[in-house]
């Protein structure tokens, strides 16, 4: 599921504050990287069995080198997903998601936002 709307789509932000935005936002990057990309995700649990949601926020580098911590990241629009054990996640338009789960994530995106709006580049 596609979060539009949200206002981090198409964001551009140096690396630096972006990981500190995101982590102080409880979002992931850890190993989800390669020299031109990075991933941030938010693990939701779910009481379902074998379900786990995770909130996926996308960027890629136009310019500079994530591996070297000067890249100037342009982010994608974040997505929910849901993983299946053991086949892994899903973001389909055809996947149905809990209202609250959907709700939460809108939230936590709001809050990712927020915490960048002090390091946008124009």
């Amino acid at each position: 599921m596609k979060f539009t709307e949200t206002g981090i789509e198409d964001i551009l932000i140096d690396l630096k504050p972006l990981d500190h935005a995101m982590e102080k936002a409880n979002f992931i990057r850890a190993g989800q990287w390669d020299y031109e990309r990075v991933t941030y995700d938010y693990k939701i649990g779910s009481p379902e069995k074998n379900i786990t949601y995770y909130i996926r926020v996308q960027g890629y580098a136009i310019e500079g080198d994530v591996d070297r911590g000067d890249a100037v990241i342009k982010l994608l629009t974040p997505l929910l997903g849901k993983h299946y054990y053991p086949t892994g996640i899903e973001y389909g338009d055809k996947e149905e998601f809990p209202e609250t789960t959907i709700e939460r994530a809108a939230k936590l995106l709001a809050n990712a936002r927020q915490n960048m709006e002090p390091f946008v580049k124009e």
